[in-house]
């Protein structure tokens, strides 16, 4: 159970904010495996993989003719120190079609410990 007490949400955004990226990657399906091991080569374990679907070249095609196209997406919360080894990992395995996207995180909650910012990571 939780404790009382401050939390990293007491503090400035700037005592948290830079030090954790989430890393977004779309890819097709068949790169999901080599992926993973490339990020668990890197010593990234804790990720959430879920079934999408996509559009491109939206453009060239009537939009009643588009089919989604099957993908995964793969989202990873990491320290700053393995932002570098998770994009790289997922560019090596990745292949030649998706995205990968990054955005500082503010804050992260370990629901079952409470442990909060980077230690939650």
């Amino acid at each position: 159970m939780r404790t009382a007490g401050p939390t990293s949400r007491d503090l400035l955004p700037d005592a948290v904010g830079s030090s954790m990226r989430m890393i977004q990657a779309i890819l097709a399906p068949e790169r999901l495996q080599a992926v993973t091991a490339l990020l668990a080569d890197a010593e990234i374990f804790r990720m959430t993989v879920s079934e999408v679907h996509g559009l491109s070249d939206m453009q060239r095609a009537a939009f009643a003719d588009l089919s989604p196209e099957p993908m995964v997406r793969i989202e990873v919360g990491v320290n700053e120190g393995f932002v570098d080894a998770a994009i790289r990992a997922i560019e090596e395995g990745g292949g030649d079609r998706g995205r990968i996207f990054t955005w500082d995180l503010h804050d992260v909650i370990r629901i079952r410990t409470g442990e909060t910012g980077p230690e939650a990571i």
